[in-house]
């Protein structure tokens, strides 16, 4: 009688070395197979989504405190407080939410169509950068470097070249042998995502800081509030101001900026004398109220400033 030795692929031997292998290259190869293509790619931007959101609303406070700083208070003393700064900003999130939408429905349809007409090549060249974790992680760094933008130049002035070096160096420095390690475990990949999604937040909260400040200089020189103020929760809001006991008009009657009301006390900003002033509501009536008044072209602030007459005198 003859014997006949069966082979033993060892594919099928639980805790061999190459049976793991094996197994984690199948496992791998089906979660490409799954998650691969344009579409799986942009399906997993809503994972990023919620970070950067949370981490712009938690940097846009200290915006609203360095644009309330131009006129020497804080936004407590406006009234300005977490909560009345979220239902501020409920229409701006409504309006940005309307914005997104369609705009990565136009990226994802733009993406379906441009792999299409490539035949799938640009399917293929995501899948191939994925295969390869250090460019995946090279990009997240680099990315992540340049989020410091404004954060660098909130400090201080920096030109496009400096500040192309130092994200660079940083982003190479500090996220590139991280953002390696990560990208072993799928737990590391999703805590990436994560990390990214916060310093593009915070990025872009830093830049919506420096056009803040910018806006509230703005109107500090020319008494007139741009758009993105508004949307931010900054109320172009004027009126004349009266003595409440006789009810006549204060300060020649000149139009003043109301920034805001806490504790009983009214806080103006005099646009003639570039002056920000306070006074109790008891003592103040508000008249003629407007929001957003039209200027005449070329109308700046400071006609009265060099003048040495006292703000707080009645008109």
């Amino acid at each position: 009688m003859s014997t006949h030795e069966i082979p033993i692929d060892p594919a099928y031997i639980p805790g061999h070395p190459e049976s793991d292998a094996r197994t984690s290259e199948s496992a791998t190869s089906s979660e490409e197979e799954s998650d691969g293509g344009v579409l799986g790619l942009l399906e997993r931007i809503g994972s990023v989504i919620v970070p950067i959101g949370v981490a712009l609303y938690a940097v846009l406070y200290l915006g609203v405190e360095e644009m309330y700083g131009v006129f020497g208070i804080s936004p407590q003393q406006a009234g300005i407080d977490q909560s009345v700064l979220f239902g501020r900003l409920m229409g701006t999130l409504v309006l940005m939410l309307l914005i997104g939408i369609p705009t990565l429905g136009l990226i994802i349809g733009f993406c379906w169509m441009a792999d299409k007409l490539t035949r799938g090549a640009l399917s293929r060249l995501i899948q191939a950068v994925r295969r390869r974790p250090w460019i995946s992680a090279l990009i997240a760094a680099l990315w992540s470097g340049a989020t410091y933008w404004g954060l660098f130049n909130l400090f201080g002035n920096l030109d496009l070249a400096i500040m192309v070096v130092v994200a660079v160096g940083l982003g190479i420095l500090t996220f590139l042998v991280p953002f390696r390690l990560l990208r072993r475990k799928p737990v590391g990949r999703a805590g990436m995502k994560i990390l990214v999604g916060g310093l593009t937040g915070v990025g872009l909260g830093f830049l919506l800081i420096l056009a803040m400040i910018k806006g509230a200089v703005d109107v500090q020189l020319t008494g007139q509030a741009n758009e993105l103020l508004g949307y931010v929760g900054f109320q172009d809001q004027w009126a004349i101001v009266k003595n409440a006991e006789d009810d006549k008009p204060l300060y020649d009657g000149r139009w003043m900026m109301l920034l805001g009301e806490s504790d009983g006390t009214y806080v103006f900003y005099d646009c003639d004398k570039e002056e920000t002033f306070r006074r109790p509501m008891e003592t103040t009536n508000l008249s003629g109220i407007q929001l957003d008044p039209e200027r005449e072209k070329g109308f700046t602030c400071g006609s009265l400033a060099q003048d040495g007459t006292s703000s707080t005198g009645k008109g």
